[in-house]
């Protein structure tokens, strides 16, 4: 089983899109068992809460079901519970390895590695954006997931 944690700051925008895009394509192809996937933040801002409503609204748009997520905040086992820690940005990255125990034994990678052709390095914040914003870190996060899934099989 490949355990996969997605990581942005507090764990309602990016990184529970990611999670929730994940979970719906690998049910899709009939993977899920093969997988666990999950989320969290840098930051504890907004444990056990949803989404943010504009980042459930854009997924729900595209049929991805976010509502049941709830954020958590990174801890010190998932850096030992998770094959690859995902960042959303090299601010979340940085972090990550300061946080990281000596004997980790994830690995820990930018997400968007995984969507080079995009030519982005980073996935933007929404959180301050408009509407446009959220559908362009959807648009994102699905070329990244499609580039992550086409590394992993």
């Amino acid at each position: 089983m490949k355990r996969i944690l997605f990581v942005c700051t507090g764990n309602i925008c990016r990184s529970p899109t990611a999670e929730g895009v994940m979970l719906h394509v690998l049910k899709q192809g009939g993977r899920a068992r093969d997988f666990l996937i999950d989320s969290a933040g840098t930051h504890g801002y907004h444990i056990d809460c949803a989404p943010d409503p504009r980042t459930i609204e854009t997924a729900l748009r595209r049929g991805y079901d976010l509502r049941a997520l709830r954020a958590r905040q990174v801890a010190q086992s998932d850096f030992h519970d998770f094959d690859l820690i995902l960042a959303m940005d090299r601010g979340h990255f940085q972090n990550l390895t300061r946080m990281a125990p000596p004997e980790a034994l994830a690995d820990i990678r930018m997400f968007m590695d995984y969507a080079k052709e995009t030519g982005i390095a980073d996935v933007p914040d929404p959180y301050y954006g408009g509407p446009a914003d959220f559908e362009h870190v959807l648009s994102l996060i699905e070329q990244g997931i499609e580039g992550l899934l086409r590394e992993l099989t």
